[in-house]
């Protein structure tokens, strides 16, 4: 049998806040993998530390100390310019509130991180229509959020993330703004996603949603439950 490829390495992540005197241990000594092909759940309740360890994953953020290797690449050695490479070229974001630019297309949408990496207009016609194709959109290409439903946009920003063909999508909260039918049907397009061999690690604190992920990682106080790592399919 083949050695899965691990994706993500995190060992040992610290990262501290001075808050009224006091120290907040955001993460406290935080380890765990990701191989290619996961979908990953991490959960945990407001204030767990759920939401600095996503800004780790995705490079916004730097710990007090600790490391991270992510698809072979030392992270936390790279300089800002480098780290906004990353960014752009290894991870895609999906955020709770969509993140759409209201004046653009879907199209124009989808299109933007594709320019911030010089490519040209025919390539990027052709990545652009087919990510909207893998969402179910193709035929919305042209339409603006304000003429979108929810779940509409969000396929958007999942389109959006997948364009640029990154090791990991990175959705945080990804039905936070969704009823509950349209959420049900997001999380089944990304179930399809990692079906083709996406990797996912989805940040959220409802466990009915988690447990659609194949493992459940359960965070809290900054640490990783010892015990409480689930796999569930």
């Amino acid at each position: 049998m083949m050695e899965e490829q691990r994706i993500v390495e995190i060992k040992n992540l610290k990262k501290y806040y001075q808050m009224g005197g006091e120290t907040l241990k955001a993460l406290d000594d935080v380890s765990f993998s990701v191989n290619n092909g996961d979908f990953i759940a991490i959960i945990g309740p407001s204030g767990s530390g759920k939401s600095t360890l996503m800004n780790m994953i995705g490079c916004l953020d730097v710990p007090d100390s600790g490391e991270y290797h992510l698809d072979g690449k030392d992270v936390y050695s790279l300089k800002n310019k480098q780290l906004a490479y990353v960014r752009n070229q290894k991870i895609g974001f999906i955020f709770q509130s969509f993140n759409l630019l209201p004046k653009q297309t879907a199209y124009e949408n989808v299109e933007l991180p594709l320019i911030y990496r010089g490519l040209h207009a025919k390539e990027r016609k052709e990545i652009v229509m087919d990510a909207l194709k893998k969402v179910g959109l193709e035929g919305r290409a042209n339409h603006r959020p304000t003429e979108l439903s929810g779940g509409q946009q969000q396929r958007v920003a999942i389109a959006r993330a997948l364009a640029g063909n990154p090791p990991i999508l990175l959705a945080d909260e990804p039905t936070g703004a969704l009823d509950s039918k349209t959420g049900a049907e997001v999380l089944n397009l990304m179930k399809d996603l990692n079906k083709v061999g996406h990797t996912i690690i989805l940040i959220t604190h409802d466990l009915d949603i988690a447990k659609q992920a194949k493992k459940v990682i359960h965070i809290h106080d900054g640490h990783i439950l010892e015990g409480k790592e689930v796999v569930y399919h």
